[in-house]
């Protein structure tokens, strides 16, 4: 299981980001400061580090700068509110291995995650079935007892988070965090709208609810 530093001071988006890779199996650990987030990722204990650019004290331009300098190999993706492409540029020269810009969705985040992390994993799946159902990751199609079934961006990411998880229940925040980023309204209805329309190219009886609670993808 690979280990994840989160190097970001807004409470939200860090909660967000450790939920959401905690979620996709990794095991996470947060700091809220460019010294503290420094300490941490120099101890050789993570796999990668996800590093936010505006931190207090020791920004992330300075916390890469440093651990590049002591040799630290660690792969690391930069996370920005900032969009210049000299601030792209800068991330990159000084040994960022990939660069993300704020706002983001989640699935953006954590398919970087795992391209940086391949070589030192297991090869990443390319598709995901579930009893008589299937997601192919490279083509986006939904395969149902033989037949297929195209998807939007958003059935697409939904199915995937369900497939990756058969049998466990996902509460709606979880989808929603997952699906539509950190500024997602937790009082919309647009998790039940989108599961409505997965159910329909799946079979109603396979996204079964769980009252109070979420939905689960049962493997039949």
């Amino acid at each position: 299981m690979s280990r994840i530093l989160v190097v970001e001071d807004e409470e939200r988006i860090a909660s967000f980001l450790e939920k959401g890779l905690r979620a996709n199996g990794f095991t996470t650990d947060v700091a809220s400061d460019g010294e503290s987030g420094f300490a941490l990722a120099r101890s050789g204990r993570y796999d990668l580090v996800v590093l936010d650019v505006g931190l207090p004290g020791m920004d992330g331009f300075e916390v890469l700068r440093e651990l590049r300098r002591e040799g630290a190999q660690v792969p690391v993706v930069m996370l920005t509110a900032r969009d210049a492409v000299e601030d792209t540029v800068a991330g990159l020269e000084g040994g960022a291995d990939d660069y993300v810009t704020k706002p983001f969705r989640f699935e953006e985040l954590l398919a970087r995650v795992r391209v940086r992390l391949r070589g030192e994993r297991a090869p990443e799946e390319t598709v995901l079935a579930v009893g008589a159902a299937s997601l192919d990751l490279r083509t986006r199609r939904l395969t149902v007892d033989g037949t297929d079934a195209d998807l939007s961006a958003r059935e697409f990411a939904l199915a995937e988070m369900f497939f990756r998880h058969p049998g466990q229940v996902l509460s709606r925040e979880q989808l929603l965090s997952h699906v539509w980023g950190y500024d997602f309204d937790p009082r919309s209805n647009v998790v039940d709208v989108y599961v409505g329309y997965l159910r329909r190219k799946l079979g109603k009886e396979r996204i079964a609810s769980v009252r109070g609670m979420g939905y689960r993808l049962e493997k039949i």
